[in-house]
């Protein structure tokens, strides 16, 4: 069995246009702060780092992940493996924190994001995909950034995907609209007709609802 727990450490807002293709520039939509934890008999697996500082963002409520982690018992210490689905700032920051965890991240990412990731981390690059332990996977998509990744989850008969940032909202998927932030539009279209027709049920790291 795997749990699935999500974790709030702040609030914010995104222009409509960086959420959704052809979104209005000047409407603000509110957007959370959220990593995954994913609890196995023997693991615990962090998708995303999240950040402790978001410059240029007007943030609410921010907390940071470290800090939220310790407010459900987690230490970062405890934390035996860390998905990086992208190297963005506020989902790679805080990687320097968990000392103890292998740390996975598609290669072009790696590249993107090495000067957040010191040489002592016990670092694991992948192409295409890589198995965590059973049932869970990091997959590539590269819609959102070159080398951007989900997490896909098996538990049982049950199909679910942590989006990473390749959509912002739940409607991205029930309307099929890709982001406005795609660096491959036509990877981002893939991605919300695989993954928003059922199957699957989505996790999100930025929908408020």
């Amino acid at each position: 069995m795997i749990d699935i727990i999500p974790i709030d450490y702040g609030k914010s807002v995104l222009p409509e246009s960086w959420i959704f293709e052809n979104g209005a520039e000047n409407k603000f939509l509110p957007i959370i702060f959220r990593i995954y934890l994913l609890k196995t008999e023997n693991r615990l697996i962090l998708v995303d780092a999240g950040c402790e500082t978001m410059p240029g963002f007007d943030m609410t409520d921010f907390i940071g992940s470290v800090k939220a982690l310790n407010n459900i018992g987690i230490s970062p210490d405890r934390i035996t493996d860390l998905i990086i689905t992208h190297a963005h700032h506020d989902h790679i920051e805080c990687a320097k924190y968990l000392k103890n965890a292998v740390i996975y991240i598609q290669k072009d990412e790696y590249e993107a994001g090495k000067d957040y990731l010191s040489k002592d981390l016990n670092l694991r690059t992948f192409e295409e995909e890589m198995r965590i332990c059973d049932g869970v996977k990091a997959v590539k998509i590269g819609g959102h950034s070159k080398g951007s990744s989900i997490v896909e989850i098996t538990d049982e008969d049950n199909k679910y995907i942590i989006a990473g940032d390749e959509c912002y909202m739940r409607e991205c998927l029930t309307k099929q609209i890709p982001t406005g932030t795609s660096y491959n539009l036509e990877k981002s279209r893939a991605f919300i007709q695989k993954y928003g027709k059922g199957g699957y049920t989505v996790f999100l790291c930025h929908d408020e609802s």
